[in-house]
């Protein structure tokens, strides 16, 4: 069951979360690669190649953060959407994808957070390494270049962490709103009960009024009857 939602749907926003899942899988396996060569390269003899090598693999991550920022946007709108569903089983089916989705997109940032530590280590072994290659030959002009990707590497780092919380932030509250319009809502549903209720209670309170007085009418016209019967009787046995 598909809820539309501006032209697109549940079913739709799931098939592009797979798809990002895969491209994410796929793009994750190609940095580890990378890494494997970053890490045979890494020499005293070849600084230049591994600092390449380092930035083409950072601008990776950032794509792949991006994705994943992406996936957690569709999440947000998916939970949006499952709840307006009417067959509770239906609710829970996709509760249970948006989950699995979810769930997937923190185990590829756990991941990508785990090979940028690496990827941190890594340079700093390379600066070591080029700082004792530089006390040796003379040679700081390398040094300088290693050291300034590096400080280039770390504001990028920064950057993306500071928008990744600010994004996470923004999904809180919306989040949060999408909460409270749920409530707001079974709030009106419960108003709107008792409201019928009370039209409902009047109008079986009124029938019931002018069933009592037709039966008091009857009552007394039945005595009123019984009377003048009484009387014609008396008055034919006399």
């Amino acid at each position: 069951m598909a809820v539309e939602s501006g032209g697109g749907g549940l079913s739709e926003l799931y098939s592009s979360s797979k798809r990002l899942s895969i491209k994410i899988r796929d793009d994750l396996e190609r940095l580890e690669r990378l890494e494997y060569t970053s890490s045979a390269s890494a020499s005293a003899s070849s600084l230049s190649s591994s600092s390449a090598v380092v930035g083409s693999s950072d601008d990776q991550g950032a794509a792949i953060r991006r994705d994943l920022n992406q996936i957690q946007s569709i999440c947000v709108d998916m939970d949006r959407l499952w709840r307006s569903i009417a067959s509770k089983p239906q609710r829970d089916l996709w509760k249970r994808k948006i989950e699995q989705v979810s769930e997937e997109a923190d185990s590829f940032r756990a991941s990508l957070d785990k090979y940028q530590l690496r990827q941190q280590k890594r340079i700093q072994e390379a600066q070591e390494r080029a700082e004792l290659l530089g006390r040796a030959s003379g040679d700081s002009h390398v040094l300088r270049i290693f050291y300034d990707e590096a400080q280039a590497v770390e504001s990028v780092r920064r950057s993306s962490r500071v928008l990744e919380e600010s994004f996470a932030t923004g999904v809180a509250i919306l989040n949060k709103y999408s909460e409270q319009r749920d409530h707001l809502k079974r709030a009106q549903r419960k108003a709107l009960d008792v409201v019928n209720t009370l039209g409902l209670s009047n109008s079986l309170l009124k029938l019931i009024e002018r069933r009592s007085r037709v039966d008091k009418w009857i009552k007394y016209a039945g005595m009123v009857l019984t009377i003048v019967i009484l009387i014609v009787f008396w008055r034919w046995t006399r």
